[in-house]
């Protein structure tokens, strides 16, 4: 199977709970900058085996300023068995480009359950919290090479340019202001009215803070998808006319996880309306690209569709 032929779940947890782990993972990166850099052991080892208990700090946590492969594997696989050792060595070239975190989903099932995992060996390239791209089976090396340039193409604008070099995970940790920090808290605390206004404090001082727009975007999807009867918008989502319901599915679709079906969705309703209603799908369209990391793929993608559906 080529890596292309992968077909991605949505954000590993759903973006409704996306908000909170960003905070969290910016307030970790602080705590855990001197513990991070390559050459100190622990957070800075080139593999690490995680666990159910470890996943958001060695991975979600992580993933916020690394790149984290995740290798999913059992003892029983013959596949993973072969897998497992080129991506070990790749991980060690990488030299702290990336981080490969071993997962064995007999002893950790939640986590295979929460990637919504049907075979192994699987791997997720994991990238501030949400899987980005993947791959299934044990394909070639040279194969996982061509994927990795790939990937890291990608994210190339979105990593320090300095990324993998001795020190360099120390010297970016993030240190957040009184807002940030408050924001953090309140997403902690359920208090998602709180969070919004710590966000738009930060916005009205830096306009351009993508981290506050994007942790914006993601608190106002909570407060609304927790708004919803689930059952009622999928029921009158079943008419494509009733733009409403389009909307409101759009966002279980993200707060689910399956934000391809969120963009298809919106994107398939540009294409059916005008005047009015092609506005209020478009610009909702353009919220929900918000909640998503930089860089995310899918975000470009759904950018050309978009434009496609509209000229």
């Amino acid at each position: 199977m080529r890596p292309s032929d992968f077909t991605r779940p949505g954000s590993l947890y759903g973006a409704v709970d996306l908000g909170a782990r960003k905070a969290a993972a910016e307030s970790a990166a602080r705590r855990q900058a001197a513990a991070s850099a390559p050459g100190q052991g622990g957070a800075g080892s080139a593999v690490i085996d995680v666990t159910d208990a470890t996943f958001n700090t060695d991975v979600i946590e992580r993933s916020m300023r690394t790149p984290v492969l995740l290798d999913l594997w059992a003892t029983w696989c013959e596949p993973c068995k072969q897998l497992s050792p080129v991506l070990e060595k790749l991980a060690a070239e990488a030299a702290g480009k990336w981080v490969l975190a071993k997962v064995d989903v007999d002893a950790n099932p939640q986590i295979a359950q929460a990637l919504r995992v049907q075979s192994i060996p699987t791997v997720f390239a994991i990238f501030q919290g949400q899987p980005v791209s993947g791959f299934q089976g044990a394909i070639p090396e040279q194969q996982i090479r061509q994927w990795l340039d790939q990937l890291f193409e990608a994210l190339a604008q979105y990593l320090p340019p300095d990324a993998g070099e001795p020190g360099a995970e120390a010297e970016a940790a993030p240190q957040l202001d009184e807002d940030a920090y408050a924001a953090e808290e309140a997403i902690a605390r359920g208090d998602m009215d709180s969070a919004a206004a710590a966000y738009r404090r930060l916005l009205e001082r830096n306009p351009g803070d993508e981290a506050a727009k994007a942790g914006l975007a993601q608190v106002e999807l909570v407060k609304r998808a927790s708004s919803y009867n689930a059952a009622d918008v999928r029921r009158r989502a079943e008419d494509p006319a009733d733009v409403q319901a389009q909307c409101q599915a759009a966002d279980l679709d993200v707060a689910e996880g399956d934000v391809e079906a969120a963009f298809n969705r919106l994107i398939a309703a540009v294409k059916r309306t005008s005047g009015e209603d092609r506005d209020t799908v478009r610009k909702h369209l353009l919220g929900l690209f918000e909640v998503l990391p930089q860089g995310d793929p899918r975000v470009a993608t759904a950018r050309r569709a978009l434009t496609s559906a509209l000229f």
